[in-house]
């Protein structure tokens, strides 16, 4: 009986050992700004999801991007902040 009682109270312990490790975890979860516009930001195309050419959307430095298509993807690279500016240049005179 003592050493159930013994293994009930490590148990517990550990529990409360890992709680605040496993709080710490989900509060490291990055918010990512969602993409608002209906264009892409490199071609000006809209992005489509039922034509020929796939949208391609991925992260940026903590938002999301969404692009016409993967090629673009290599010609927002080269100058990524140029691409970001013209984003919320678009955002901001859409509200």
């Amino acid at each position: 009986m003592k050493s159930i009682q013994k293994i009930a109270c490590v148990v517990l312990a550990v529990t409360f050992a890992i709680a605040p490790l496993v709080g710490c975890a989900a509060e490291e979860k990055k918010v990512v700004k969602p993409y608002t516009l209906k264009t892409c930001p490199v071609s000006d195309e809209v992005i489509d999801d039922k034509g020929d050419m796939k949208p391609h959307s991925f992260v940026h430095e903590g938002r999301e991007i969404k692009l016409c298509c993967k090629g673009c993807l290599k010609d927002f690279n080269k100058d990524a902040a140029k691409y970001v500016k013209k984003i919320e240049a678009a955002e901001k005179a859409a509200k």
